[in-house]
């Protein structure tokens, strides 16, 4: 058996690149040795990403992309197809892990500067990735077709009416009628389920390969290229990715899926984050909720919007939230150039970038809280207070990032 699947593989080898991909990917792909919990993340957003497309076609099979039959056979998978309950609720609180993995695996990037030289590119993509990780929620936000799918669609899809020339336009293409209705609907899902994801796998490849090419960034934010031994040229504080960090990262899969398990089993809907209470009643154009909020995590950049009240320079309001709203998303984009520390790594940076990234995320935070609230004048006062120090956190990166008093890079990493 062993010289026939030795055969066989040569077989493949000389005809599609198998053996090459495993070293150059796995076996021979040299990571630093001091990687720590932070860097489980990056593996769990692959495995989250597999299990959505697993349970999404699943889904697929049996839910009707029809205004008149889209609440009922959700309605359908949940009580009479078999498993459909669990299928259901693996892809939703799936989704919502999904963005909890993804931030957490961008605020290690911001701990040890993972977005600079040379990853810069391999940044951007990730942030790419990221776009598309929000397109393709919201477009799946409307597909159960309950109350807050449909009003939490017409809130975000009027925002793109506010731009200025294209905006009406650009809103009408993206609802494909007049209102949001069953043409809305089956664009939704033609985008959540082939076009965006489409996409998706194609810069997780990209991102993938770009960041074996310059290699993985470490806690130290040194780079393990620079000392290598002259025989074999294999870093000195590298190991191979496979074994080492496969076994390793099989702690973080399983710890995953139990937490992973006790909310799908015990709290699927998490008081309202994953699923919210309105959701299991069906679409009514007539009725408007209470209180219409999106998913938890657009929550942060939906407080953004709605902290701008003033009208400035004969732009109202409205406008003026919706820019906020894309600026502090396209921001992260440019943080590789806003960075001006000599080092990487919060291990050797001082006291004023802990500070500014310690208020930076508790600004996050409380802006993620209310704006799954309704609004009041307390509310938008802290909402403007928080959103203030979100931006400051970018805005003057360039010179706090110089001023701060930073420690002596190790020459070697450190284990």
């Amino acid at each position: 058996m062993t010289k026939k699947l030795a055969a066989f593989i040569g077989w493949v080898d000389a005809r599609f690149p198998l053996t090459a991909t495993w070293k150059t990917h796995l076996s021979e792909y040299y990571a630093p040795k001091n990687f720590n919990f932070w860097y489980y993340f990056g593996s769990l957003a692959l495995l989250v990403l597999v299990m959505q497309i697993v349970t999404g076609i699943v889904l697929t099979m049996h839910y009707k992309p029809d205004a008149n039959l889209a609440f009922g056979s959700v309605e359908y998978i949940m009580r009479d197809v078999p498993w459909g309950w669990l299928i259901r609720y693996m892809h939703s609180v799936g989704a919502s892990l999904f963005f909890v993995v993804v931030y957490l695996h961008m605020f290690r990037g911001l701990l040890y500067g993972s977005y600079r030289k040379p990853r810069e590119l391999l940044w951007i993509l990730g942030m790419l990735i990221y776009l598309c990780l929000m397109a393709e929620a919201f477009f799946g936000y409307l597909l159960p077709w309950g109350q807050m799918s449909f009003w939490g669609a017409q809130v975000i899809v009027n925002l793109f009416d506010a731009i200025p020339l294209i905006g009406p336009d650009l809103a009408l293409w993206i609802r494909g009628d007049y209102a949001i209705s069953d043409a809305t609907l089956n664009r939704f899902f033609a985008f959540h389920v082939i076009a965006v994801p489409l996409v998706l796998l194609g810069l997780v490849a990209a991102h993938i390969l770009a960041l074996h090419e310059v290699g993985s960034n470490n806690p130290d934010g040194i780079e393990i290229k620079k000392h290598k031994d002259p025989k074999t040229g294999i870093p000195l504080d590298g190991i191979p990715f496979h074994p080492y960090y496969t076994v390793k990262d099989m702690v973080g899969v399983v710890a995953f899926f139990i937490v992973f398990s006790i909310i799908v089993f015990f709290a699927p809907e998490m008081g309202g984050y994953f699923l919210e209470q309105n959701n299991f009643i069906p679409a009514n154009s007539l009725q408007t909720p209470v209180h219409i909020a999106p998913l938890w995590f657009f929550t942060p950049f939906y407080s953004i919007l709605r902290a701008n009240t003033f009208n400035f320079f004969w732009i109202p309001a409205k406008l003026w939230g919706v820019l906020f709203m894309g600026i502090s998303v396209i921001i992260y984009f440019f943080l590789p150039w806003l960075d001006r520390s000599p080092v990487k790594s919060i291990r050797y940076r001082g006291p004023i970038y802990k500070i500014a990234l310690t208020l930076f995320v508790i600004s996050f935070l409380i802006l993620g809280d209310l704006g799954t609230k309704p609004v009041d004048s307390l509310r938008t006062v802290v909402a403007q207070v928080c959103t203030v120090v979100y931006f400051l956190f970018f805005i003057l990166m360039p010179w706090y990032t110089k001023l701060d008093k930073t420690k002596a890079e190790p020459e070697r990493v450190r284990w």
